[in-house]
């Protein structure tokens, strides 16, 4: 009784879904021909006007309308151009190989046991809403959205360090603008407390899947020190200026100064992200320099003026002298003394009293520490900049050292050096081997295939190959680079490897290296007919052909054991390989049609004896454990048999009489007669 109801129900809610689809589309269809519609009327009015214009360039009368209509049309079709207009398609060689895009992977419906009522739905609606809304707001470290936050605040944060101590010591600094620092300050102000927010909605990487649900991002980031700096850097207490007076602002804003890990978290994201690591290291350590000194100026002036401006020699002159009462003068002069102090490269006036001998003590010290980081970054930066070409002249200073001790002649001496020269102006002489040791094979293949794409996608052989075998040959793929009249392979030799053109142009020559019978380019594949092993060629794994390099040409080379070591798991692409080197032989006429069938059926066979030797050897195994089982378990009896008889007749005898039974004998004439069984 209970089905049916339940039943109506589902079909009424069925009913009501589809009569909301229909009316949707019916609204869409009757959009679409209303604008069809108007389109129409227009293009019928225009046909009409143009029968009645009397002057092409008449904006008068009904000639007129015809070309605002032609306008209006025009407007219309780039509109609805702009609004349909597709996304650019993505390569295909490259999403055969990726699969889907992670955006296009969508979980799949579920099923609820039990139909809902339309409340039930609204309200499903909603929290899925508010779930969209809410993975909205969570940001990933790693968009770019984060980092250009970083900017922002890294902004602010530089701006508090750099000004507040330079406001709190110069005070005709502070006091000339005091509006424009109170809307500076609290412009600031509002990007700490929105950083807050911006933290409470960052997400986190959680068993390799980010973290969206805002509880738990607010409760991870709560319990972090840094949630507590946060918050001190935001305390107001700056509103002191009102008991203590304005020029004493900046001493009470220096909580803000809580906010630097800010700043260094967006540095480091610019130095992983930047193309120029080195040069960024160099200006990062230059700031770092400078805004030292720039503190240790503004300590300087507050030094001089607390034992008194103008006292002795060595603190800064009274303001009262003209030469050095304008606020540029006094900040220039004291960032110059800073500067010749911490880099100790000047000299300053000695000082005179015992506390500006402590405070000097305290620069040098300083100074010692900047000089020494500027000599070791500096040095390990330049080192880095140079290591590539280091490492790369070293290799050609010794290979020049080989031909001199080895009395190479100076004509390939010549060759070689011209062909170092163009891996180096070329930006050839690094291992890609080497570089992408680090990633994982899938990282590693993708970034060969974006790297080669317009060379691998001329290749026929990878045009219909699966996604594995390409990552399998793509991984194996070595770059070799040959100069010109360089020969890659002759006619006869034995095929070791294939080679496929990145850059350059290669000649197939006759035998005397004059006539030349084609040119290969780009995407063009060799050599593969010497390492497949056709059956039925008459040349074997032997070259076919001579080719030449015309100039310098780039080449991938795949040795014939990495070909077969991929092609083991894929036999349609081994397939095709063979089909297409027997369509090249049989059209040079080197491959013999009787020998082939003879050649699959040996194969057959040879296969088959593999198999039963495969058999043989299992049975033989399986023959030699038993025979070691069986011969261990006679050996524990005959062991147990003799510590048997041992602990019977301790000391005595054997007399073996006529039927076979072993007498013991003892020393008080007593015998005894044990029956060994075995």
């Amino acid at each position: 009784m209970t089905g049916v109801p339940r039943d109506s129900h589902r079909l009424s809610a069925k009913t009501w879904t589809e009569e909301e689809s229909e009316r949707a589309d019916s609204t869409l269809s009757r959009a679409q021909s209303m604008c069809d519609d108007t389109s129409s009327e227009l293009q019928r009015m225009a046909a009409n006007d143009r029968t009645d214009i009397h002057s092409q360039n008449s904006f008068r009368g009904r000639g007129a309308l015809s070309r605002i209509v032609g306008m209006v049309m025009t407007l219309r079709e780039w509109a609805q151009k702009s609004l349909t207009e597709e996304t650019e398609r993505p390569d295909s060689f490259l999403e055969r190989f990726r699969g889907p895009a992670h955006g296009e992977m969508q979980a799949p419906p579920s099923r609820f046991s039990r139909s809902h009522t339309g409340s039930e739905a609204d309200h499903e609606v909603r929290r899925s809403s508010r779930q969209r809304t809410f993975n909205i707001m969570v940001l990933s470290p790693s968009d770019d959205a984060y980092y250009h936050w970083l900017m922002l605040i890294g902004a602010a944060v530089f701006y508090n360090w750099t000004l507040l101590v330079v406001r709190a010591c110069f005070d005709e600094l502070q006091m000339k603008n005091v509006l424009v620092w109170l809307v500076l300050d609290y412009i600031c102000d509002g990007v700490y407390i929105l950083d807050i927010v911006i933290r409470l909605h960052t997400g986190f990487l959680d068993q390799g899947l980010m973290v969206n649900n805002v509880q738990r991002l607010r409760e991870a980031y709560v319990r972090t020190s840094q949630c507590k700096l946060d918050i001190c850097s935001i305390l107001p207490t700056d509103l002191l200026y009102l008991t203590v007076g304005l020029s004493y602002t900046p001493l009470l804003r220096f909580n803000r100064l809580l906010r630097l890990p800010r700043l260094f978290e967006f540095f480091e994201r610019t130095e992983t992200r930047t193309g120029y690591p080195n040069a960024f290291r160099i200006c990062k350590l230059v700031l770092y320099i400078l805004v030292i000194i720039h503190w240790n100026a503004c300590g300087y002036y507050s030094f001089s003026k607390v034992i008194g401006l103008g006292s002795d020699s060595w603190v800064y002159p009274n303001a009262s002298d003209p030469e050095f009462g304008s606020l540029t003068r006094s900040y220039v002069y004291c960032l110059y003394w800073s500067t010749l102090t911490l880099t100790t490269i000047g000299e300053t006036p000695p000082p005179v009293r015992d506390e500006e001998y402590l405070f000097l003590i305290f620069d040098f010290l300083v100074g010692v520490l900047i000089f020494a980081s500027i000599v070791g970054n500096v040095g390990a930066m330049i080192s880095n900049m140079n290591a590539t070409r280091a490492a790369f002249q070293s290799r050609v200073d010794t290979l020049k050292h080989y031909m001199h001790f080895r009395h190479v002649s100076k004509v390939l001496e010549q060759r070689v050096i011209r062909w170092f020269d163009y891996l180096w102006t070329n930006q050839k002489t690094t291992d890609e081997q080497e570089v992408l040791r680090s990633l994982p094979n899938k990282l590693r293949a993708e970034i060969a295939i974006n790297v080669h794409l317009d060379t691998l996608k001329k290749v026929r052989i990878f045009q219909d190959c699966e996604a594995g075998l390409l990552v399998e040959l793509v991984l194996k793929l070595r770059p070799q680079v040959f100069s010109p009249g360089d020969y890659i392979c002759r006619k006869g030799d034995v095929g070791k490897e294939m080679y496929i053109i990145k850059d350059g142009q290669l000649a197939v020559v006759g035998d005397d290296g004059v006539t030349q019978f084609a040119v290969l380019t780009s995407g063009s594949c060799f050599g593969e007919i010497s390492i497949l092993n056709i059956s039925g060629s008459k040349m074997g794994n032997r070259r076919t052909a001579n080719i030449r390099s015309l100039g310098y040409s780039d080449l991938f080379c795949l040795s014939k054991q990495d070909l077969m070591e991929a092609l083991q798991e894929f036999p349609h692409a081994r397939a095709q390989l063979e089909q297409r080197g027997r369509d090249i032989l049989r059209k040079e006429g080197l491959l013999e049609e009787v020998n082939v069938s003879a050649g699959e059926d040996l194969e057959e066979k040879v296969e088959r004896l593999e198999t039963s030797l495969d058999r043989l050897q299992t049975c033989l195994a399986r023959l030699q454990s038993e025979f070691s089982a069986s011969q261990l378990r006679l050996k524990q009896r005959i062991t147990t048999l003799e510590h048997n008889v041992t602990t019977a007749a301790p000391g005595s005898g054997f007399l073996s009489d006529a039927d076979g039974n072993d007498s013991v004998s003892g020393g008080d004439g007593v015998r005894s007669e044990i029956n060994i069984r075995l």
